[in-house]
């Protein structure tokens, strides 16, 4: 499936770039929504990217190369969490956005051979970068039990967990776990057979709950809300995909607790959703939530 950018009408929208105003795009991806804003907020103004993964910012960096925005575009290789000592370094100054896009790209799930789908026969890892140090065939072949149901709750809201964890630990012991389809096996023969009744596959919560695991996705999140905060000018707005509740959570505790101190005034208090056009060209944006804040 080619990358299309979630709800990039409504970024753009929200996010309303004007001429010679900067913007971080903080998940920056394949770039599909930074070009929209480099449309816009010329012919002076900049877009910062930050990209975790070095493979897919190669990638995209090649193709943006022969574009017009190239030397309005500064490309950064790290994680969004460290989103400060990133600004400082690169002396990115004037920003009047701050966007992140907190979905799997769909390189990840379909190119990278990271064994983030659960569809694809691919080694256990679920790494977007490099530097992370355990991999997802680490956490299910050497966690204790306790700490893989705990995780599955935790992270997967999931509710079959503790049936889960002990199948692992009893595959485990004949052999090591090391593929996404031996993990797919495993998490079958511990759910019922109707299980979600055929809306969501039987791996989706695990899948989710240690890619969150593997790339510490939440802790992150907490991390760099306050840092964009920080970072952007006054009236500077801060726009934030979700795609599960957990993240979703988060940025709407954030929002709130800023605008109760008056630090910023959210633009709608109920969060953005796809419509249905673009539910059908593109079904991964489904679960997609878009909450935007205007800093005061």
């Amino acid at each position: 499936m080619p990358h299309l950018p979630v709800l990039l009408k409504e970024i753009v929208q929200c996010l309303d770039p004007q001429p010679n105003e900067n913007f971080i795009d903080c998940t920056f991806g394949q770039g599909g929504h930074t070009l929209a804003i480099l449309e816009k907020n010329g012919p002076k103004g900049k877009v910062l990217g930050i990209e975790a993964d070095p493979k897919i910012l190669t990638n995209t960096k090649y193709k943006i190369q022969d574009t017009k925005y190239k030397n309005r575009l500064v490309l950064v290789n790290d994680n969004f969490a460290n989103l400060e000592k990133i600004v400082t370094k690169e002396k990115f100054i004037n920003i009047s956005g701050v966007l992140m896009d907190l979905g799997i790209s769909s390189w990840h799930l379909e190119e990278s051979k990271r064994g983030f789908s659960f569809m694809k026969d691919e080694p256990l890892l679920m790494r977007l970068d490099a530097k992370t140090q355990e991999t997802a065939k680490e956490i299910v072949n050497y966690w204790p039990e306790q700490l893989l149901v705990k995780m599955l709750q935790d992270y997967g809201q999931e509710r079959f967990a503790r049936r889960i964890a002990k199948a692992i630990c009893l595959s485990r012991k004949a052999k090591p776990i090391e593929s996404t389809f031996q993990m797919v096996k495993i998490i079958k023969s511990a759910v019922p057979k109707n299980y979600e009744r055929g809306r969501l596959h039987p791996a989706t919560r695990t899948f989710l709950a240690l890619r969150l695991t593997v790339n510490k996705e939440l802790e992150n999140l907490e991390k760099i809300l306050p840092q964009a905060l920080k970072v952007l000018e006054r009236n500077g707005k801060l726009a934030v995909i979700s795609f599960n509740s957990l993240e979703d959570r988060l940025v709407k505790t954030f929002f709130k607790e800023e605008a109760r101190q008056g630090n910023i005034k959210v633009i709608s208090k109920k969060p953005i959703t796809p419509g249905w056009p673009e539910i059908t060209a593109n079904p991964r944006a489904r679960s997609a939530k878009l909450r935007v804040a205007v800093k005061n």
